[in-house]
């Protein structure tokens, strides 16, 4: 049988199929263009997208497994529970579907919206389902280099304190999600495992964490959201701009903290402690340095 992963350039998808191919999976992935895919050896790449019903259809043929994860647009809804809707069609009898940590407290976010619709249809169907909430994804800051490079830190997260988690630890637990569930000949009930790192950040032990990296003092470049949206905006949709900006003023208003059950529940998941934003800023620094 076989494991279709979506998402699957991202910073978890690929890491996701890398952890699956290692451990013997027959891995299929969905990629708009599989000429540039650069999978492991014995991965095949799917050419499609959530939005292509009739590939999806064909992507799904044969599927036992499924790994969704669908990316922050304006249609994500949509194709999360179309995608949803062919895998149940399709017959897969295990799914792992990405979400998003407490996006029951945040619905004024859209995409945390978008995922907590998506749960309520995983449960109201009674879908064979992984649900996993991760955390926003230290990963998210690699994209601040550029900035970083001028001694700012650009992501307004205020200083309540907020969970992230590394995204090697997310494709981790996908995997051996996936690989339970395709093991497993029945489908298997739902799960929902809550995928955090292990201290809770603000603004300072951010900026703390990459001046002790770098070498040099990193300051925090503040909470003004209408600069952030502003420059968001020359990189991505204006929608998805303004949503950030939502996310951002609910961490800086209410902070989006883990609870020590809730790193003590990743840890016996993963059998050791999930990574620290700082081991994740001295991997990414050693990248840069070695021009990776």
């Amino acid at each position: 049988m076989t494991i279709l992963v979506t998402g699957s350039t991202g910073h978890t998808g690929r890491q996701t199929v890398r952890l699956l191919a290692a451990r013997g999976a027959d891995v299929r992935a969905l990629i708009r263009s599989p000429v540039r895919a650069g999978f492991p050896e014995g991965v095949v790449a799917v050419q499609g997208e959530l939005a292509d019903i009739d590939g999806m259809r064909a992507a799904l043929a044969g599927v036992s497994t499924l790994f969704l994860l669908a990316p922050n647009t304006g249609d994500e809804l949509h194709l999360t529970l179309t995608a949803l809707n062919l895998a149940r069609e399709a017959g897969v009898r295990g799914i792992v579907y990405l979400s998003v940590y407490q996006c029951d407290l945040h619905p004024e976010v859209p995409h945390f919206a978008c995922k907590l619709i998506a749960e309520r249809m995983i449960r109201k169907l009674d879908l064979p389902a992984t649900i996993l909430r991760p955390a926003f994804f230290m990963q998210n800051d690699l994209r601040q280099k550029p900035m970083l490079d001028h001694g700012l830190y650009g992501h307004p997260v205020g200083h309540r304190g907020m969970a992230c988690v590394d995204t090697r630890d997310i494709a981790e637990l996908a995997a051996s999600e996936l690989l339970r569930r395709e093991a497993n000949p029945e489908p298997l009930p739902l799960a929902c495992h809550d995928v955090v790192g292990p201290h809770n950040l603000t603004a300072e032990s951010i900026t703390a964490a990459w001046s002790a990296a770098l070498g040099r003092t990193i300051a925090y470049g503040g909470d003004d959201l209408d600069a952030f949206e502003a420059r968001m905006a020359r990189h991505v949709p204006a929608g998805f701009a303004y949503d950030l900006r939502l996310m951002f003023l609910g961490f800086q208003e209410q902070g989006s903290p883990a609870s020590a059950a809730d790193v003590a529940a990743l840890t016996r998941l993963l059998g050791r402690a999930p990574r620290t934003y700082a081991d994740f800023v001295r991997d990414a620094v050693r990248g840069w340095e070695g021009g990776r």
